[in-house]
């Protein structure tokens, strides 16, 4: 057993080992709690602060807790099991007890089994995905400081499986609160109870407990059985050598043949109850020709706009079997079934039936004794009737449903894959940008950007007038006078014209001796970002049309203030399942980038794993009161930043450590130490021990990615190569690393540190990446040009480069600077046109990536160009 677990709790799975750990003696003793989980593989604890991603666990399951202390830290010795070296990348291992869900919501299935066989993920990283989300913890710390407990998965395949297990704990919750109704009502038998705690599914638990609904009529099966026809049914099965339908002809069943009926409909609603039957059923349309087959609605063409009717065309007489069904035709149909222009039906074949109703009467629900040919019949009519009016109708709500939510999660991941892409756009940094929203009756509008982001000017200009003269003069005075060599516009409403502007005027070489060039970038978001309070709080006294040009060049706070208006991108997918998608990625992308705490704004803080609204503006607070954070120790000292919200964002915050230096080389108070500037006590009524009569100092790999559990190890892997702190993100910190790993290996330096590989993969990254470091230098820039090219310029054949616009579930749209975007259809994305790195199940290509494509198609009157892709660039 597992100290420290409740009963129904998962354990955290680790792979097989060569060789067990003694188990390391604990300085406190910490309450046990008796488990249902028997002795099985090894458990290891992620718990806060007394289980760092570095450390070793005790054999035998000994799971150590997170104490709820005042005074909490990262600092203790190595605590968690690692993975042998012959396994590095986790071995499948056996559960000697199933992990179910919590005690109060169990079922009659395992949530890990059923987790693994829906995600296709390894059942012990389920197990440890589980217990790693049960304990609050968020997609980006697993997906960086918890490697190798969930096998190295992305933060892609984190959300699906946090996805997936949402589902699985509603089905649960759901089924559960059906459970107590039903008991509170009386109606709860056995049979119902059993039948309700195998629904894996929210189909299925309609089925389920649909007749039971208040306002339900009832059943043909609940009003046969109030006539007391239940054991004739039972006994048809059991012992029909016993049963005599004429002894139940009564008042209310005054013949034979509706005694009959009434059996029939009982044991019809048995069979379609029954678990294994279902599971049959369902294992015999896995291997069965099922299509999904729309055509136009009767009276369509007098009730729609004809142009809405148009739009789908390629579905008036559709059919294509549910495996190969692409996700965007599954969309549009619903789309078209929900603007009644489309109706839409699943065709099982009738084989499927045939072989069913033989199984059923011969096997399954075969009588235990002989029985008379005519209570036989009886039995037949049964499995025919529970297939025609109960399985087949909940067999087509199944795939419907799980086609309709496949789809929806794969355009949500599109989305998501698609928001990675733009918020890691590599800045444009080191140039002063002259930021245009193009425009025609209002003009133009300017701004000038520093290289700081500062905005040095804002204009109007009216281009397209009859005063593109006049305003060419005052757009090179701007120019010249601020040194700006780079123009970005925006690509709404005259973008195309304001282009071929600047291309001409550029051509002209009109801006010597300047070296101007220009880039499109997209806007969507930057007229939404102007009118914000976040906006208005950056840029007050501006109008919000000149904020507007002013926020044109891409950057991460307009692109997340977009996802919080209420757009209707996406609006054939659920929204609550695209919010709660692309708040991740947004999450996951600003917490990766990291952000320096002393210079942020709390619209992106607020975004940093484990923090939210009121703890990024608790932290704006305690900086603006008490000075610059020196090091991240001093966040448990921010009102409402426990140990849990520390632990989660500490990796994540950045402190930079010279301007740090220069603070406290100004602050004459602080460099002597004096106790009361230096100590910060945290607000309200909690107090931090730790915090009384400390002056705090900078620390190193505060600058770095290094989770403040792993600063220990850090240190010591420093007197492993002879390095100092100081030397952090400098070219001699490479060079000594280098020698070390070329002489023991990564595998030799984790056994030494006694840590796993990829938490030293992460403390070698942090020592030598230079200081201000940013992952997005690896993403692409945008594309700055100096002429322009038309659609009539192209023709068949010719090979061009372009930057990935956007991607869809049907194609990717690349922008090749004509004006106009060009489709590669998704059965052109094939594996060996991609780099490996991209050798995905998802085979997609984000935003911003460069290609290099050929030209199939060229159709002007349409402005449609079909593209091929010759390989990622």
């Amino acid at each position: 057993m597992a100290p420290g677990m409740n009963e129904g709790e998962l354990q955290l799975q680790q792979p097989k080992e060569e060789k067990e750990k003694k188990p390391r003696p604990s300085s406190k003793k910490l309450p046990v709690k008796r488990s249902s989980v028997q002795p099985g593989p090894p458990a290891c604890n992620l718990d806060g602060a007394e289980g760092p991603s570095t450390s070793i666990a005790a054999a035998k399951q000994q799971v150590k807790l997170e104490e709820p202390e005042e005074d909490f830290t990262f600092d203790e010795p190595p605590l968690k099991k690692i993975k042998s070296a012959a396994c590095p990348q986790g071995t499948p291992i056996k559960f000697a007890a199933s992990a179910n869900l919590n005690e109060e919501h169990k079922m009659n299935w395992d949530i890990v089994k059923v987790l693994s066989q829906r995600t296709g993920i390894e059942e012990w990283v389920c197990a440890n995905i589980i217990r790693l989300f049960n304990d609050d913890n968020t997609i980006p710390f697993i997906a960086r400081y918890r490697k190798e407990l969930i096998n190295n998965l992305e933060a892609d395949a984190l959300r699906e499986v946090q996805q997936v297990l949402e589902e699985l704990h509603s089905v649960a919750k759901k089924v559960h609160g059906a459970i107590q109704k039903l008991k509170k009502e009386g109606k709860l038998s056995g049979n119902l109870l059993t039948a309700l705690l195998n629904c894996r599914t929210s189909e299925e638990l309609d089925h389920v407990y649909a007749p039971y609904k208040t306002g339900s009529k009832g059943t043909k099966a609940q009003r046969a059985r109030q006539l007391g026809l239940e054991p004739a049914a039972n006994l048809l099965i059991e012992n029909p050598r016993e049963l005599n339908l004429l002894s139940y002809v009564k008042e209310g069943l005054s013949t034979i043949e509706e005694v009959k009926s009434g059996v029939q409909h009982i044991l019809a609603d048995m069979i379609a109850k029954d678990r294994e039957t279902l599971d049959f059923i369902r294992d015999l349309c896995q291997r069965q020709y099922i299509c999904l087959q729309s055509a136009l609605a009767k009276g369509t063409s007098q009730k729609a706009n004809e142009k809405d009717v148009n739009k789908f065309h390629l579905y008036k007489n559709f059919s294509c079997n549910v495996k190969n069904i692409h996700h965007h035709q599954i969309l549009a149909i619903n789309r078209g079934e929900n603007l009644k222009i489309l109706t839409v039906k699943v065709n099982i074949p009738d084989r499927t039936k045939n072989e069913f109703s033989r199984w059923c009467v011969n096997e399954r629900w075969r009588p235990k004794a002989f029985a008379k040919p005519e209570l036989m019949q009886l039995l037949r009519d049964s499995v025919e009737d529970s297939y025609k009016r109960l399985i087949y109708p909940l067999l087509c709500r199944e795939i419907r449903s799980k086609l309709t939510s496949d789809a929806e999660k794969e355009s949500v991941m599109m989305f998501g894959r698609n928001l990675r892409q733009l918020l890691l756009t590599s800045p444009v940094r080191g140039r002063t940008l002259m930021g245009v929203d193009p425009g025609y009756k209002h003009g133009c509008k300017l701004a000038i950007i520093s290289p700081t982001s500062q905005i040095l000017h804002t204009d109007v200009v009216y281009l397209h007038s009859g005063r593109g003269f006049h305003e060419a003069q005052k757009i090179r005075k701007l120019m010249l006078d601020f040194n700006c060599g780079t123009v970005v516009i925006g690509n709404g409403t005259a973008c195309r014209e304001t282009e071929a502007y600047f291309a001409d005027l550029i051509m002209k070489k009109y801006f010597e001796p300047l070296d101007v060039t220009y880039c499109i970038t997209n806007e969507a978001g930057a007229s939404i970002y102007s009118v914000s309070p976040e906006a208005c709080k950056e840029m007050p006294d501006l109008d919000p049309n000149l904020r507007s040009a002013a926020r044109r060049v891409r950057d991460m706070a307009r692109v997340i203030l977009r996802l919080s208006s209420r757009h209707k991108d996406g609006h054939d997918v659920s929204q609550t399942l695209l919010k709660a998608t692309l708040d991740s990625v947004v999450e996951e992308c600003v917490s990766f980038v990291g952000v320096d705490i002393n210079i942020c704004s709390e619209i992106l803080l607020r975004h940093i794993a484990g923090l939210n609204a009121n703890r990024a503006k608790n932290i704006i607070e305690w900086r603006e009161k008490n000075g610059p954070f020196i090091n991240r120790e001093q966040l448990k000292a921010v009102k409402g930043l426990g140990p849990k919200s520390y632990q989660q964002c500490a990796g994540f915050i950045r402190i930079n450590q010279e301007y740090i230096r220069t603070f406290l080389s100004q602050t004459s108070e602080l460099a002597a130490g004096n106790p009361k500037e230096a100590t910060n006590e945290k607000q309200g009524k909690k107090k931090i021990k730790a915090a009384a009569n400390v002056t705090w100092q900078p620390d190193p790999l505060d600058q770095t990615c290094i989770h403040p559990e792993s600063y220990n190890m850090a240190m010591r892997f420093l007197t492993f190569i002879g390095g100092s702190p100081s030397e952090i993100g400098k070219p001699e910190m490479q060079q000594k690393v280098n020698v070390l790993l070329e002489r023991e290996g990564m595998e030799g330096i984790s056994k030494r540190l006694t840590t796993t590989g990829q938490t030293l993969q992460i403390i070698i990254d942090g020592l030598t990446q230079p200081e201000g470091f940013d992952i997005r230098k690896d993403f692409d820039k945008p594309d700055f040009k100096r002429s322009i090219v038309c659609l009539e310029d192209l023709s068949v054949g010719t090979i061009l480069t372009g930057r990935v616009e956007n991607a869809t579930l049907f194609g990717v749209f690349v922008d090749i600077g004509v004006g106009k975007a060009g489709l590669i259809p998704m059965h052109r994305i094939t594996e060996d046109k991609l780099p490996k790195a991209k050798k995905r199940r998802s085979l997609a290509l984000g935003p911003g990536e460069k290609v290099e494509v050929r030209v199939c198609d060229i159709n002007i009157p349409q402005s449609r160009i079909s593209l091929d892709l010759i390989r990622v660039l």
